[in-house]
């Protein structure tokens, strides 16, 4: 009769390769877990950024002169307009949501809200001539397009006073600017 001897070296062997093969193949989904999450993670993080600059970056620039018209210019100005345009690369903006401050020295902050028709009260109106074509109410800013901002301020504003204007667009940073109205008031006024 033959005696077999067991040996079990082999088994402990081939267990091992199997233990080994499994750690191998859970480290492997798992560091593919972990690249995806930081994947992600980078992606939110990166429109995160640029969302924040977005909103951090004024995009409206203020094209030209500021303009003050005065009814009867003894008593001062009522009427304030200005031309706003884009900076390059900007996004179109809406201006129906809009707001523009306005203040001096002497007058408490106002605050002037868009409208699709004539200025009045705390309403500012916006328009844009193409080609000899006025067009009024205007929502949106578009690129390389430029828009022009009307308001009527009351009380009037009297000569040599400090006037302070601040364009706040819903998405991105303000604009505020100051200006001062002439020591000789006429009709139409350059503030400067």
């Amino acid at each position: 009769m033959i005696q077999y001897k067991t040996d079990d070296k082999a088994f402990t062997g081939l267990e091992a390769a199997i233990v080994l093969i499994a750690f191998v193949v859970v480290a492997a989904v798992f560091s593919y877990v972990v690249l995806g999450a930081g994947f992600f993670t980078t992606q939110k993080a990166q429109e995160t950024v640029y969302t924040a600059v977005a909103q951090a970056t004024s995009n409206i620039q203020v094209i030209g002169q500021v303009y003050g018209t005065a009814s009867i210019p003894a008593n001062g100005i009522d009427n304030i307009s200005f031309s706003i345009g884009l900076a390059p690369g900007s996004p179109t903006l809406d201006i129906s949501k809009m707001n523009i401050v306005f203040s001096t020295p002497n007058d408490a902050p106002k605050i002037y809200t868009w409208s699709s028709g004539v200025a009045s009260g705390t309403l500012f109106s916006a328009s844009e001539t193409l080609a000899g074509t006025t067009r009024t109410g205007l929502q949106s800013l578009r690129p390389q397009n430029q828009t022009q901002i009307s308001f009527i301020v009351s009380p009037v504003v009297p000569k040599n006073t400090i006037i302070n204007i601040e364009i706040r667009p819903s998405v991105g940073a303000a604009l505020p600017f100051e200006k001062i109205t002439p020591p000789s008031l006429t009709s139409t006024n350059v503030l400067y």
